[in-house]
């Protein structure tokens, strides 16, 4: 049973996370400005594979479970879903309620002038065949996106 568990856990094609920010990454972000992050929804979605063998089959199932941004200004969020996708609906400056960050510094001087931000989904999979079940916790997939971070100034000049 377990070479049958361990096929089908194998077999799984979990898909990467598909980065989506706000501002957009062809836009910089703003020192300041809060940006939103989420999954894309296609991704966030459980995922199963069944495997036969005469006289068994196995049903490996993976579900989503958090995703792990490193935020390569040396910080990291932690969201126990895909995120909220912004809409305008929300207000310019309006922090994401989920899954969001806001950058305290410029990329300048970076590799590239930008932070490389990863995004970690970990994934639970639960199997069930020949009269038994398990799980297996802790599964990873991995994307990376480049984010150019700006600093805006403002000056204030004339008037009386």
């Amino acid at each position: 049973m377990e070479v049958v568990v361990r096929q089908a856990v194998g077999e799984l094609r979990m898909p990467e996370p598909v980065i989506r920010t706000n501002p957009d990454e062809d836009a910089a972000q703003l020192v300041r400005v809060p940006t939103w992050m989420w999954i894309d929804k296609g991704v966030w979605k459980p995922v199963s594979k069944t495997v036969a063998v005469p006289g068994v089959s196995v049903t490996a199932t993976a579900t989503p479970v958090e995703a792990v941004w490193v935020m390569g200004d040396g910080s990291s969020v932690v969201c126990t879903g895909p995120g909220t996708p912004y809409s305008v609906e929300f207000a310019a400056d309006e922090p994401s309620p989920d899954c969001g960050h806001t950058y305290e510094k410029s990329s300048a001087g970076q590799p590239g002038e930008a932070y490389t931000v990863i995004a970690t989904i970990t994934w639970d999979v639960v199997w069930h065949g020949g009269g038994q079940q398990g799980v297996i916790p802790g599964l990873e997939t991995q994307a990376e996106l480049p984010l150019r971070v700006a600093e805006a100034q403002a000056l204030v000049t004339g008037g009386a």
